[in-house]
């Protein structure tokens, strides 16, 4: 078995959620010993050393980085493949993130070799495959991780039927459809007569690890540098930090710490490469998200390793259960507080909220239940 797997960015940075999810695809791969080539878009932050590290890892078998061609390497070709259809096209243009010389190289990678799998990770990425001549005895899958017509409704053109409409015609050209969470299975299923598989974030249990590990930090919180975690930082230190306990420990891990102010008793972390270290060594960890849609990745992180969770709604959102799961959930700022509060100064109702983290993990994430899934996919082909 021969897959071509499609990803943009770089899966060994662990800076954000989604990438680690693109990494824990490549381990099921790694570990059952499944060939595979690797097709990722050239960046400052992805370069051919990432690639060569993915080959080191054993992760990938060959490695390719997409890069954008200048418009005077061949100025017909630029307005005919890329210029005219593009302008065409516009009104939907978040719908391709493709640029000019992109097409033609992953369709080339495509020529070259013989694949029984295409995945292509997000549907704004699909139309690499629009060059592509699709082999009989090949199978296409969409890993979508995420409903984007909701991420895109607060641009200035958006229309709900285009867009969603948009969406789903985009899913149907491929023979599989992977979803992260229950919803966008159901919401996918309703519209599209091909399978929809339900590949939910899987990580290795850590818990009994992590229960050897002496706790250090009292908070800790796990966010990337985008748009909803910058906002919901700021809520959190607006909110809800001025209602905790200045002796609390707080430690801030990821790029979203550019955004927040000094804080005596916060300690900010830009970078981490070992984030199973942090998270050993974190009594509880908060997820304060306002917007965004999906499975958040860094509350399973956090459920992997038996730790509490204390967070919005919008940070159980994918969850099968949205109680009993290990989250304590509220909008509320006041009610936020008093939930971090209680977790780290009342035993036993630490202990329960861990024990329901610990089952729910054990239950839906593991990554046991999800390699189980996934073997009986390619099993099938």
């Amino acid at each position: 078995m021969r897959i071509l797997y499609f990803y943009p960015e770089n899966p060994l940075s662990y800076t954000q959620g989604n990438n680690a999810r693109a990494l824990s695809l490549l381990q099921y791969f790694k570990n059952r010993k499944i060939y595979l080539d690797f097709v990722g878009e050239a960046s400052k932050e992805f370069e051919e050393d990432a690639i060569n590290e993915l080959k080191r890892e054993n992760l990938i078998k060959n490695g390719y980085l997409l890069k954008k061609e200048k418009k005077s390497s061949n100025i017909i070709k630029y307005y005919l493949n890329y210029s005219f259809p593009k302008k065409f096209n516009s009104k939907l243009k978040d719908f391709d993130r493709t640029k000019f010389g992109y097409k033609e190289q992953f369709s080339k990678i495509v020529r070259d070799n013989d694949y029984d799998f295409i995945i292509v990770s997000y549907v704004y990425w699909s139309p690499l495959l629009d060059a592509v001549t699709k082999g009989c005895n090949t199978k296409w899958i969409i890993d979508t991780h995420d409903f984007l017509t909701s991420q895109f409704q607060d641009h200035k053109k958006f229309a709900l039927d285009r867009y969603f409409k948009k969406e789903i015609s985009v899913m149907k050209k491929f023979d599989e459809v992977w979803v992260i969470s229950n919803e966008e299975k159901y919401l996918f299923s309703q519209f599209i007569t091909k399978q929809v598989s339900l590949i939910t974030h899987s990580l290795p249990n850590a818990i009994e690890t992590s229960s050897k590990t002496e706790k250090t930090i009292d908070v800790l919180y796990v966010a990337s540098e985008n748009f909803h975690n910058i906002k919901s930082a700021k809520w959190f230190f607006k909110e809800v930090y001025p209602l905790l306990s200045s002796d609390l420990k707080i430690t801030i891990v990821g790029k979203v710490g550019n955004h927040i102010s000094n804080f005596e008793n916060v300690e900010k972390l830009i970078f981490v490469k070992e984030l199973e270290d942090v998270y050993s060594k974190a009594k509880i960890t908060v997820c304060p998200m306002l917007s965004g849609t999906g499975v958040k990745i860094k509350v399973i992180e956090s459920l992997s390793h038996g730790i509490p969770v204390v967070c919005t709604e919008r940070g159980v959102d994918g969850l099968l259960n949205k109680t009993n799961n290990g989250c304590l959930t509220t909008n509320d700022p006041l009610l936020f507080s008093k939930h971090i509060n209680t977790l780290l100064n009342d035993n036993e109702f630490y202990k329960k909220n861990h024990l329901e983290a610990k089952r729910f993990f054990e239950n839906h994430f593991d990554v046991k239940k999800t390699y189980k899934v996934l073997d009986a996919i390619f099993a099938k082909n």
